[in-house]
């Protein structure tokens, strides 16, 4: 019998040993700047993650992140910050667990912004967008057809070579089981970020993210949600976004790329329940408002784009809409108008459809919404019915879909061309939107 017991310890002692050197998902490329980009991996057991890089321009010098312990209550997750960088850069890099190298069967790259500013003209980029990707996961799905598919789509957005990709909102969709416990929560994110077309997206460009109602919380979730800190924690933890402005609050945060502004809000902390009969009326709260419109107000990029998971522009007072929430709305857009701040374009999910919203009043304000949705949720097919007003013709998508926006002309001439694609890559429809004069 004693032979038996010891037998037992020391073959389960060889199976945490083993299970400490696999990788649960990743590597993640997340915020980048021009001294410092943040990595990220989750392992399924606790190990020591490092990450090696060297600039491709110079292949033989290599440097180190700090090696990072990943840890259960984390959800084996890590964090990493290469801080040898320069700006302009592009690096590639190798993944190291417990002083192993893991390999990949697609390329680990990322590339920090250029430092053009008193130089030259900003640069041309490219950037990828798009909102509502539901994985399938059967023991907790609802029963009858699969609500998720087309997983191929990650890889067309990987071969689109973004040099980075948003995610608004819906990025996961916590169910029933999930999100009341952190068992829950962390099960989403682990069995959804482990899907293996989304792993060369993921490991190839930028990441960088907001949330909406799924991945906060139940299904139109609001400020009431008594479990919003836990998964604000593991929004934290599975994201590596640049470090939010409000630490006490939600999820809002701002980076910058070449001439362009990117604002990353919170739709859903701050949000007063949508049937809530008294008192005010709030979508994005009073603090994050003035946030947003003060730095509106500081930047002095030629583009300023506005990420929240609710369409804004769409005059359409239904579902989580902007619309349903009319007197914020409004103070929102006049203070734009009143404050003379050109060229916001905002950048919106949730709808299960893609759409080019245009506002305008005159030649003074003019104001888009580019509505990207869904990625492999189940799309809208009724969205045609719908009668926004502000839709440009020709830009309406019923089907999974992604969009990338190209940042490109010299400084006087800046323009986006923006392009949505089918699951499969196919172009669906091109806009060219220039920049208007600041």
């Amino acid at each position: 019998m004693l032979w038996v017991r010891v037998a037992f310890v020391v073959a389960l002692c060889a199976h945490t040993l083993l299970a400490q050197a696999s990788v649960s998902s990743g590597p993640m490329v997340g915020f980048a700047d021009m001294r410092e980009v943040h990595l990220w991996v989750q392992t399924t057991a606790p190990a020591r993650v490092a990450v090696r890089y060297a600039d491709t321009a110079e292949p033989v010098r290599w440097y180190w992140t700090q090696p990072q312990m990943t840890n259960r209550d984390d959800g084996f997750t890590a964090h990493l910050v290469a801080d040898s960088v320069q700006p302009g850069r592009v690096y590639r890099y190798e993944l190291y667990l417990d002083g192993s190298r893991i390999e990949r069967p697609y390329a680990l790259l990322f590339r920090t912004p250029p430092l053009w500013q008193w130089r030259t003209d900003p640069p041309p980029f490219r950037f990828a967008l798009g909102s509502c990707a539901y994985i399938n996961d059967p023991p907790y799905d609802r029963p009858g057809k699969p609500y998720g598919g087309n997983y191929e789509i990650f890889r067309a957005i990987a071969a689109m070579q973004p040099y980075f990709f948003l995610w608004l909102g819906d990025n996961v969709y916590l169910r029933e089981p999930d999100w009341n416990t952190w068992t829950g929560i962390v099960h989403r994110y682990t069995h959804d970020r482990a899907t293996k077309e989304l792993q060369p997206l993921l490991g190839g460009c930028s990441n960088l993210a907001i949330w909406d109602d799924h991945d906060y919380g139940p299904n139109d979730a609001d400020r009431g949600f008594w479990n919003k800190y836990q998964t604000r924690r593991a929004f934290d933890l599975f994201w590596a976004n640049p470090p939010a402005a409000f630490p006490d609050g939600g999820i809002t945060t701002k980076f910058s790329w070449g001439d362009c502004d990117i604002f990353l809000l919170d739709d859903r902390w701050w949000r007063s329940p949508n049937n809530r009969k008294t008192g005010e009326r709030s979508y994005l709260g009073e603090q994050q408002l003035q946030w947003l419109i003060d730095n509106l107000v500081s930047s002095t990029a030629t583009f300023k784009f506005v990420c929240i998971g609710g369409q804004v522009l769409n005059p359409v007072a239904r579902f989580e809409n902007y619309a349903t929430y009319p007197d914020e709305r409004q103070r929102l857009i006049e203070a734009i108008r009143r404050e003379g701040i050109r060229n916001v374009i905002f950048l919106t999910g949730d709808r299960h459809h893609t759409e080019l919203s245009r506002y305008a009043e005159g030649d003074s304000l003019v104001l888009y919404d580019l509505t990207v949705s869904p990625l492999t949720s189940s799309p809208n097919v009724n969205a045609a019915s719908e009668p926004n007003t502000l839709r440009v013709e020709g830009t309406l998508v019923m089907e999974r879909n992604f969009a990338t926006i190209d940042v490109e002309g010299p400084a006087n001439r800046r323009q986006l061309r923006i392009r949505v694609f089918g699951a499969d890559g196919s172009l669906k429809w091109e806009r060219i939107i220039p920049a208007q004069p600041r």
